[in-house]
C-alpha cells in the first residue's frame, strides 16, 4: 500500500519518518520530495508498505501523531493524475 504523509517538518529525515511507520510494519520504501530550486523538503512524501493489514493499521495510528513537532496527515496515496 502506498501511502500519503502531510505536514512534515522540513528538518525530517526520511530514516526518522522510516522510524515513525516501522513500529507498526515492514517498509519497503520511504520518499520525501524536495523543492528542485532550493533543496528543502516540499513538507510531504510517501511510505509503501507491502503489508496491506500494516499498513491500514499504520495510517490510523499515525495519522495526527506528532513527529517533529507538527502533527502528521496520513492517509492511503490516490493514483496520481494525468497532466
Amino acid at each position: 500500500m502506498n501511502i500519503y504523509v502531510g505536514n512534515l517538518a522540513y528538518s525530517l529525515s526520511e530514516s526518522e519518518l522510516r522510524d515513525a511507520f516501522a513500529a507498526y510494519g515492514e517498509v519497503s520504501s520511504v520518499k520525501i520530495l524536495m523543492d528542485r530550486e532550493t533543496g528543502r523538503s516540499r513538507g510531504f512524501g510517501f511510505v509503501e508498505m507491502p503489508n496491506q493489514s500494516e499498513a491500514e493499521t499504520a495510517v490510523s495510528e499515525v495519522n495526527g501523531k506528532e513527529v517533529g513537532g507538527r502533527p502528521l496527515r496520513v492517509n492511503e496515496a490516490r493514483p496520481r493524475e494525468a497532466r
